[in-house]
């Protein structure tokens, strides 16, 4: 049972969205199911039409699921969107969030809600994330941010057995398998809905830094996920999602002069590869090198802009 009504009152509300996951939802609700602490539980269904409904109808016949715990949104507002949507119905001290794609180890939230007891300084605490197809390996630890200001998955690709298993400090929660504290989600304004997909994680976690919070990883809270199940990232959603949604994060949250150089960096580039392509030399076909996708990015990011710094003159509640 996701909620065990006769025990203690859940601390914690698991968020779950999803989008056309019927093939792998099942896995993650009996992982749910199985954690050794009692939970409520939210899916946020983001209008699938595979038989993802089913798979949540029949969760509910058997008991497993309530049906309050399901939330069908009339359109798919992605997973920022749908993350958007659960927080104000979040009615416990932490909302966790979990993939679709992603099963949990029994103690998942046993361990990351005994690292955030008694930690009044973070906000946050971010899992341990192993590769569903290359078992043994690590997808991420948390996020953080490169030289270039591009946001990277921390110790992707090491071996499991290399992290410690102490909680450490972290820039940034993976919304993949993360514990949050709901006041300080709220405090900052929640999750960036406009966002869609991609980076929504990285910055809600710089607003919360900024707000004096930090972030913790606790390597002994972990899930196997199926890593990129829902989206292709060789795809042209992918790539207009990533490069917009980076350009919007560093304008809401960076340093002021960085925005303005990643972006004319953008725009140099994108020259290039045009010149590049008008005087016959080869250009690797590669989703983000092509010149529609590159003019939607920068389309997209310029019809966002007074809004995203409006949202960086946003009064910051600090813990």
């Amino acid at each position: 049972m996701s909620v065990d009504r006769s025990g203690p009152v859940p601390q914690v509300t698991v968020v779950m969205v999803t989008h056309r996951g019927a093939d792998f939802l099942q896995d993650a609700l009996d992982g749910l199911a199985a954690q050794t602490v009692p939970h409520r539980l939210l899916v946020i269904d983001n209008a699938s039409t595979d038989g993802t409904a089913a798979v949540l109808a029949e969760a509910v016949e058997s008991g497993a699921l309530q049906a309050e715990s399901v939330l069908r949104l009339p359109t798919n507002t992605g997973f920022a969107g749908g993350v958007a949507a659960a927080i104000p119905l979040v009615a416990t001290s932490y909302l966790a969030l979990l993939n679709d794609d992603a099963v949990p180890d029994t103690d998942w939230l046993a361990q990351l809600l005994a690292a955030a007891d008694g930690d009044r300084g973070a906000a946050a605490w971010t899992s341990l994330m192993e590769l569903a197809d290359r078992p043994g390996t690590v997808n991420n630890t948390g996020a953080a941010l490169d030289a270039k200001w591009y946001g990277i998955d921390v110790n992707a690709g090491k071996p499991v057995t290399e992290i410690p298993s102490r909680v450490l400090d972290v820039f940034g929660f993976c919304g993949g398998a993360a514990l949050l504290r709901t006041a300080a989600l709220r405090a900052v304004g929640g999750f960036p809905a406009e966002f869609f997909l991609y980076y929504e994680d990285l910055e809600t976690s710089w607003r919360l830094r900024r707000a004096g919070w930090s972030i913790r990883t606790v390597p002994t809270a972990r899930v196997v996920h199926r890593h990129a199940a829902t989206t292709d990232r060789r795809s042209e959603l992918f790539h207009f999602y990533n490069e917009r949604n980076r350009l919007l994060t560093l304008i809401r949250c960076a340093p002021l002069w960085v925005a303005p150089a990643q972006i004319v960096k953008f725009i140099l580039t994108t020259g290039s590869l045009t010149a590049a392509r008008l005087l016959r030399r080869p250009v690797p076909d590669h989703p983000n090198f092509r010149l529609g996708l590159r003019l939607r990015v920068l389309g997209g990011v310029a019809a966002m802009l007074p809004g995203q710094y409006r949202q960086r003159r946003r009064p910051v509640r600090r813990r």
